[in-house]
């Protein structure tokens, strides 16, 4: 059967108005090779006339989320904005066919862990099939402690012989030298969330009897640096604090029977402005990469308290309405 031949169309935002033109498009257009990137096609601007290149179906699906983000362009877009917009409307489209209500569970020692949300479905499904997993999305939605529940459930199948815990210390610059106590002690802040989803999978007695023998070892982001890690389950949490540099290093820690899973949330980023986050780049880089998986999280997959759902669509109302 003969490959499908690309088509071009073209797209004009109506009502014409230059300033939602500027605010879809971005600095210099820097936003056209991201929603190319994720819409599948080519993408090219002259005046308002914008030209797409690829498949029919993507063009038709492109034309759509173009159209519905040049109406929603009242405020700037930039990259964090627009990657939420285009993962919305795309799920939005897809109507989510992928998430198949099979059920996920997973089994500790403590008892089981069943996804709650198609969502949560697709994510332990992926962390099972995939070397390398991304879990985005808002606070509550589970990425972190079903990624340690991956990571314990491998370890109790001995499909891996340790678990490494990595977080940026964003607070600390990196500097943790400056911190008082030893390595632990600097860094058991920023890996709380973690400790807190061990003890609970695994209790306090076994957790501390593995972190003496070595078979789990928590680690700031900057001291991966120059490690090759084999058969481990390494999990890097607020990835979105990550630079891009961090974050291809500690992508080529990655060693024979390893698998990584990074969790973050793109509205949660505390670099400085000038600095790109490393896991909204990874998102653009890697989505095409065999081997790597994306589960794209929304506030409605918030799995804690109902009022924690509620307060993460309050923010991001407040956020949309004043850019």
């Amino acid at each position: 059967m003969p490959a499908p031949v690309p088509e071009q169309c073209e797209f004009i935002p109506t009502p014409l108005d230059n300033v939602r033109l500027s605010n879809l498009c971005g600095v210099l257009d820097e936003n056209l090779a991201l929603m190319a990137r994720h819409l599948d096609i080519g993408l090219h601007r002259r005046g308002d006339v914008f030209t797409l290149t690829g498949l029919p179906q993507d063009l038709e699906r492109a034309r759509a989320v173009l159209d519905t983000l040049y109406q929603e362009a009242t405020v700037p877009l930039d990259p964090a904005l627009l990657f939420r917009k285009l993962t919305h409307l795309r799920l939005q489209q897809a109507e989510e066919p992928a998430l198949a209500p099979t059920k996920q569970i997973l089994q500790t020692r403590r008892g089981q862990v069943e996804a709650r949300s198609p969502r949560q479905i697709q994510y332990l499904q992926q962390m099972r099939e995939h070397i390398l997993c991304f879990g985005v999305g808002p606070a509550g939605t589970g990425k972190t402690y079903l990624a340690v529940a991956a990571a314990v459930d491998a370890l109790e199948r001995e499909e891996v012989k340790r678990i490494i815990l990595v977080r940026p210390a964003v607070e600390a610059g990196e500097r943790l030298g400056f911190l008082p106590g030893d390595l632990h002690q600097k860094i058991d802040p920023y890996l709380r969330p973690l400790y807190d989803a061990l003890y609970d999978l695994l209790g306090h007695e076994r957790v501390g009897r593995l972190f003496e023998r070595g078979v789990i070892e928590v680690a700031p982001l900057a001291y991966m640096r120059g490690r090759t890690l084999n058969h481990s389950f390494i999990i890097l949490d607020e990835a979105q604090n990550t630079t891009p540099k961090q974050m291809k290093m500690f992508l080529t820690r990655i060693g024979f029977g390893t698998r990584a899973v990074i969790t973050g949330d793109v509205t949660q980023i505390d670099l400085h402005r000038t600095q790109k986050s490393g896991l909204i780049d990874a998102r653009n880089v890697l989505q095409r990469v065999e081997g790597v998986a994306f589960t794209i999280f929304q506030t409605e997959d918030v799995v804690r308290h109902p009022l924690v759902q509620r307060i993460v669509n309050a923010y991001e109302t407040q956020n949309s309405s004043h850019g």
